[in-house]
């Protein structure tokens, strides 16, 4: 049985995440902007991990600590942003000293409003800590400029308008991120490239060596898992260098090997299908003809 001490803390509000962290309480039960200089960890909880409860968006610059996110470490010597959504699991190294700031978003802040579901659309919420977004000069100031103005309003009387005002900072500055990160693409398309030919080795790798007759058709997960990436990463790069999300690439090279066995083999339809990894040749077929606008026998027989 595991031990209790080695399960994760679980922070339900952002009032036990300031006690936490040693800070005065929040000036807004369900939002708080936080200067991650004055952050300091209880000695008690040292060494443990977090499960929080609300969405937590961070931007750190030039520091000596490691953030970890899972089984990973995330190195901020070179400073970037990360957003965590509720649930996920977070710790932190005991001798981190970070620079830049924290803001905690529970989801209750944001439920009366279309963020609410929205927020569900920004796939980095979902990425690893090494896939965190870096930002150059004039993004850091625009970032910056945002969490200013969430600042402003915290700091302001609360009014019927406040939340308003807050809610849509939150949404701009998600946007902007987004932009970045599609930026951060676009800047860093060798590598990128790089991993786009290694998705395709190992792609082929798994149809040569027959890896469908043990496992079944090649995963996303799989395939982000040897790629080292987070699948929302992995898709959302594919997106946009080609245009395909990582299951229709997937799809893309099944397809290749589907005609290949058609055209090569003597393979049945139904023994095509088996050798892919479909349970089901029906499923085969609906999926070729939906991308070729053939069935795999027709597509055979044009070429008889």
């Amino acid at each position: 049985m595991e031990r209790k001490e080695n399960l994760p803390l679980k922070i339900s509000s952002i009032s036990e995440m300031h006690d936490l962290l040693q800070l005065p309480k929040p000036l807004h039960p369900l939002v708080s902007l936080v200067d991650n200089t004055r952050m300091t960890i209880n000695k008690e909880f040292l060494g443990r991990s977090f499960l929080l409860n609300f969405y937590k968006i961070s931007y750190k610059y030039s520091t000596n600590g490691k953030m970890g996110y899972g089984q990973g470490y995330y190195d901020f010597n070179e400073g970037g942003m990360m957003f965590t959504s509720p649930g996920q699991i977070l710790s932190t190294d005991e001798n981190a000293e970070y620079c830049g700031y924290t803001l905690l978003v529970h989801p209750d802040f944001i439920r009366n409003y279309p963020l609410a579901k929205n927020i569900k659309k920004y796939g980095f919420f979902s990425y690893d800590t090494n896939e965190a977004l870096h930002l150059s000069d004039q993004e850091k100031t625009m970032i910056t400029g945002l969490l200013d103005s969430i600042t402003h309003e915290l700091n302001t009387a609360i009014d019927e308008i406040s939340q308003d005002l807050i809610v849509s900072y939150i949404e701009v500055l998600l946007n902007y991120s987004n932009r970045y990160y599609k930026r951060q693409f676009i800047t860093r398309k060798s590598v990128s490239n790089d991993l786009l030919s290694k998705m395709d080795t190992i792609l082929e790798n798994y149809f040569d060596q027959e890896e469908t007759l043990n496992k079944g058709l090649p995963t996303v997960d799989f395939l982000a898992s040897e790629l080292h990436l987070s699948p929302h990463y992995l898709s959302d790069m594919l997106r946009n260098l080609t245009g395909q999300n990582a299951q229709q690439h997937i799809h893309e090279k099944l397809i290749e090997k589907a005609k290949e066995y058609l055209t090569l083999t003597n393979f049945s339809v139904s023994e095509v299908a088996y050798a892919l990894g479909f349970e089901h040749p029906q499923s085969f077929n609906k999926l070729f003809k939906k991308k070729t606008d053939k069935t795999p026998l027709s597509y055979r027989q044009s070429f008889n």
